[in-house]
């Protein structure tokens, strides 16, 4: 037996784990943050456009589409890309290199100012 919930937006009843109404076709969730990653089978470059498709609930090709788009405006796209790369870490627990860097840095600082007081 399945567990089954209400949908908020047409008040059908659907499966607790869909992620997206089969009636009103509404998005359920917000961010799936366990889709936070860039480790996925879809992924094709640096695997970018795959997490932002499986955290949103958004179709991936859409999302490719839309780097591509954003790619004819000042290069906003690759641009965009390489941010949220260095911010999604590449495996799900992982830390990203964004957050890498941050810490390591922070443990130079702290050293570097622990090696000044003595």
């Amino acid at each position: 037996m399945t567990d089954n919930r209400t949908c908020p937006w047409c008040a059908e009843s659907i499966k607790a784990e869909a992620r997206r109404c089969p009636w009103c076709r509404s998005r359920l969730d917000t961010l799936d943050h366990g889709g936070w990653h860039r480790h996925h089978a879809e992924a094709r470059l640096a695997g970018v456009a795959a997490s932002l498709a499986a955290s949103f609930s958004l179709p991936l090709a859409g999302v490719r589409l839309a780097f591509v788009v954003l790619t004819m405006v000042h290069l906003l796209g690759p641009l965009l890309y390489g941010v949220l790369w260095l911010i999604i870490p590449p495996d799900e627990g992982t830390e990203s290199i964004f957050e890498h860097a941050s810490r390591r840095t922070t443990d130079w600082i702290h050293g570097s100012s622990q090696h000044d007081r003595h």
